[in-house]
């Protein structure tokens, strides 16, 4: 693990003073508090990067959240409730993940996971046979 730290230390700090800008303006363009782009950057940094194992992995920061992010809290109504419905999701996601229900993500058609197209989701996923039609 120590092995590398000497060239590790200088990639890391590098990677530091880019991503926390970068944190705090997506957090400020989602409307959330500027501390929870640090912190949310510091979780998925150090914490995602030190549980994945892996030795090449990449975890930080998204721009492309902060329209959701930010829809999200104007829909719910404030930041805390926001925050309520993300401990939610991750306690889902715990549960499904130690109960092994990740396999329901095979119901689910391609269109449906990733082209987040909210017109036409449910014709396809009806289309396609997937869970809609178990229920």
């Amino acid at each position: 693990m120590f092995k590398t730290i000497k060239n590790d230390l200088p990639a890391s700090i590098v990677v530091f003073f880019v991503a926390l800008p970068l944190c705090l303006g997506i957090a400020l363009a989602s409307g959330a508090p500027l501390f929870s782009g640090l912190i949310s950057g510091i979780i998925g940094g150090i914490v995602v990067g030190a549980l994945s194992g892996s030795k090449i992995g990449v975890s930080g920061p998204a721009a492309g959240l902060a329209a959701i992010v930010a829809t999200a809290i104007i829909t719910l109504g404030s930041y805390e409730d926001f925050l309520v419905a993300v401990v939610l999701g991750g306690i889902i996601q715990l549960i499904f993940g130690v109960v092994r229900l990740g396999i329901i993500g095979y119901f689910f058609s391609f269109f449906c996971n990733q082209r987040n197209a909210h017109r036409y989701w449910y014709f396809h996923c009806l289309k396609r046979n997937s869970l809609f039609l178990w229920i």
